[in-house]
């Protein structure tokens, strides 16, 4: 099953990534691309989301449906 968060990716004054998510509490994740921030922000909000279902039993985020927009990002 899929689960769809907003993330919030922001470039920092050191040249790195930093990503988090209103969506799932707790959620941080940086690194050197955004590609690989946002790889570090699906295992992590996985994680958090795998670890709040066992403490609360709630699946809180809604599923993917089939149509939704991407924003596609692309190297120049």
């Amino acid at each position: 099953m899929e689960r769809m968060i907003n993330l919030h990716v922001e470039k920092l004054p050191e040249g790195v990534y930093l990503a988090t998510s209103d969506d799932v509490q707790g959620l941080v994740a940086q690194g050197r691309t955004v590609s690989e921030t946002i790889e570090i922000a699906r295992d992590v909000a996985r994680r958090l989301f795998e670890a709040k279902i066992e403490r609360e039993g709630l699946e809180a985020l809604p599923e993917v449906s089939d149509k939704f927009d991407y924003p596609l990002v692309i190297g120049t």
